[in-house]
């Protein structure tokens, strides 16, 4: 297909019915581009925990179905639409859900059996997806498509939460309570500012070990150990300056509350079940501990991904130890099987 042409049919991936598997389908593109909007051609997507948390529900009842799904993932642009001035056809993009430079488009909708598929304005789990203006990055043509998915989320919300959301700082302690995609590159860029110590925590050995890698100098199992009995034994009882929970449990957040320190931050980057409350005492707020929620790291796309991709670019970053896995579109249902039972060690990766 040769730039500007748009493609007829696109395979893709559908939420159609809450906690049920994804239905594998071809569905019909529109035949023109609305203004800011921009076709895609994905290489490959990351599969994130917020894709898990549509699938079941988590925020509640899903006003949207059907509708196509994922927001971190690689790509070439085929096509603009008009008012488009932030990337040309033939270009390598990253496909990002914070916004950044550009339009910000009306929503595309894709037909299916004469039924509309919704769509977001970013959207990865299809061979080609139409994307709005401000979700797209532009990054070099030689660049490693498969590591480059990583910066649209994964990598960007995780250094975000570090430098922007925690502001961690040299010598600092820090939990991270998670080692998925998101969670190892915490871990990362916790050890990229010299913090220490820096405690992983997750339920699978293996995560644990690749968090090893990624620069934790201590890990916790904790469906096999006392959290926050290992905490305080490596914290030699003293409070942790930094609690970041990749979980959305409750129970998990209420924990990293206690053990933090009275100017302590615990910053929630999982987000809980609608329904699921945390309790707390609020006295320590009024006096200098914070706890507060992260968007995406806070992070500005346009800005951050060249910045960070120049540091992978010079060997300071480890990703390609990141992708453990890789899936066909048609396999997406057994790796997001895979994901929830914690068989994928590290980031899982869609190849279209």
């Amino acid at each position: 297909m040769s730039t500007n042409e748009l493609p007829g049919k696109i395979k893709a991936a559908i939420l159609v019915e809450q906690k049920k598997p994804l239905v594998i389908a071809e569905i019909e593109a529109p035949k023109e581009l609305a203004v800011g909007q921009v076709m895609v051609k994905i290489h490959f997507s990351g599969i994130c925990g917020s894709q898990l948390g549509e699938i079941d529900g988590a925020k509640g009842e899903d006003k949207y179905l059907p509708h196509l799904l994922g927001h971190e993932a690689s790509g070439t642009v085929i096509s603009i639409g008009p008012g488009v001035r932030q990337v040309k056809p033939g270009q390598k993009v990253v496909l990002h859900w914070r916004k950044g430079a550009g339009i910000e488009s009306e929503l595309p909708h894709y037909m299916w059996d004469g039924k509309k598929v919704n769509a977001g304005c970013v959207t990865t789990f299809s061979d080609y997806s139409i994307v709005s203006e401000n979700r797209l990055t532009v990054i070099p043509e030689e660049s490693n498509l498969e590591v480059a998915a990583l910066f649209g989320c994964a990598v960007t919300t995780g250094f975000g939460v570090v430098e922007n959301n925690a502001k961690l700082r040299i010598g600092e302690s820090v939990v991270v309570f998670g080692a998925g995609g998101i969670g190892l590159n915490v871990i990362q860029a916790a050890a990229m500012v010299s913090a220490y110590p820096i405690i992983a925590v997750d339920i699978y050995y293996n995560r644990l070990e690749l968090a090893k890698q990624m620069g934790a100098t201590h890990t916790i199992n904790s469906a096999t150990t006392d959290a926050t009995a290992a905490i305080e034994e490596i914290m030699q009882q003293s409070k942790v300056d930094v609690f970041i929970d990749n979980t959305g449990a409750p129970a998990i957040i209420q924990l990293g509350y206690g053990i933090t320190k009275p100017h302590g931050r615990i910053i929630l980057v999982g987000v809980p079940k609608a329904g699921n409350n945390i309790s707390i005492f609020s006295l320590p707020l009024h006096f200098g501990k914070i706890l507060t929620g992260s968007q995406g790291g806070n992070c500005q796309p346009n800005e951050d991904i060249p910045r960070l991709f120049n540091l992978f670019n010079q060997d300071k970053m480890k990703l390609k130890e990141l992708i453990t896995n890789s899936y066909s579109l048609d396999e997406v249902n057994t790796a997001i099987f895979a994901m929830r039972n914690g068989t994928i060690q590290g980031r899982c990766m869609i190849r279209m």
